[in-house]
Formats: C-alpha cells, structure tokens, sequence
C-alpha cells in the first residue's frame, strides 16, 4: 500500500504528508478518501475507527425506513417474551453500520458496488452495543470492460466491543486506477 502520499505539484524533496491526508500547499493538508486500485495489496487488513454504539434510535429509525416491522425489533413487549428479553437490533442496522464503517477506506473511491456475498449474521446486536469493523483485501484485478479500473473484493468483519463476531460479508466494487483516478477534478 502507498504511504508516501506527495501533492502532486510538490518538490520531490518534499517531506511526505501526514497519513491519510495529501499536501495541498504549504502547511496545507486535505483529508484523503479511500485508495486507488494500486494502492491496494491482496491481504491488506485495515482496521476501521471510531466504532459506532448502536442506539434504540438508529434501530428503530432504520426498520422502519427498511420496511422492516417484525416486532422482535421495534416492539419491547413483544421482545420481552422471546429468548433474548429484549429488541433485536434489525439486521439491516448491523450491516448498515458495519458496512459504512468499511467504505472510507475501502471503496472511498469507488465507481461502482458490484456485490455483496456471503453475508453471515453470527450474534445478536443490541441497542448499547458498540461495534467496529475490520476489512482484509481478498483479491483485485484490472477490469476487462473498464480500462484504467480495477475490480477488488474484501471481506469485512464487524466485531463488538468485547470482541464477539456479529457479522461478515464479502464486497467487490470498481476502483480507479491511479493514472486514471478523479485528483484534479473533485477536491479529494
């Protein structure tokens, strides 16, 4: 992976700048957004922060805008009578979280989200529950249909705090090469 992010109008003498942002000027840094296509080596692991605890709210704001009203989510005496005692965080919160925490970094550049595989939900997700992701490149290749792209896949893995698996998922999406990427257009 790339570490040495430079302007690209800096001296080549020019120090490196800080992690995760680029030099723009003197003294001047603009925070980056995910990678390109080569800077991106399969069994790279990237650790995403800040977590995010999960509130009643999210779960409840976020089934209902899914259309999902099964009652072991939005209703707690409902929930009270099933095995867990208490609502369920919807699954569609968990991969939502989950899932954003990984796209900074990951496909921060993406062009396209080809697919999501193998989604696996391993434990309950309750309100209070902070979670983390973290996501391993699992394979790229340049794109046959989409000259100065490339195509990587990654599995993301969002943990609780305690360190307990809640969900995996595999993501492919569609990368800008590097001499094909966006600087200069957008200010990213």
């Amino acid at each position: 992976m790339r570490t040495d992010a430079r302007a690209d109008d800096a001296p080549a003498d020019a120090p490196a700048a800080i992690s995760g942002y680029r030099t723009v000027g003197v003294q001047r840094y603009r925070e980056t957004v995910g990678f390109f296509y080569d800077d991106l080596t399969v069994g790279d692991v990237f650790e995403h922060r800040p977590g995010r605890t999960i509130t009643e709210m999210d779960n409840v704001l976020i089934s209902m805008l899914g259309m999902n009203a099964a009652p072991l989510h939005i209703d707690a005496a409902y929930a009270e009578q099933t095995r867990w005692g208490k609502p369920i965080v919807s699954s569609l919160v968990t991969l939502a979280v989950v899932g954003g925490m990984s796209a900074r970094s990951t496909s921060g550049l993406a062009v396209a989200n080809l697919g999501v595989d193998h989604i696996r939900l391993t434990m309950p997700v309750f309100a209070g529950d902070t979670l983390y992701a973290t996501s391993e490149i699992l394979g790229k290749r340049l794109s046959r249909s989409h000259p100065g792209h490339g195509i990587v896949t990654c599995r993301t893995v969002g943990t609780k705090s305690t360190g307990e698996e809640v969900l995996s998922l595999e993501r492919t999406f569609l990368l800008p090469t590097r001499d094909a990427g966006l600087p200069g257009q957008v200010p990213y």
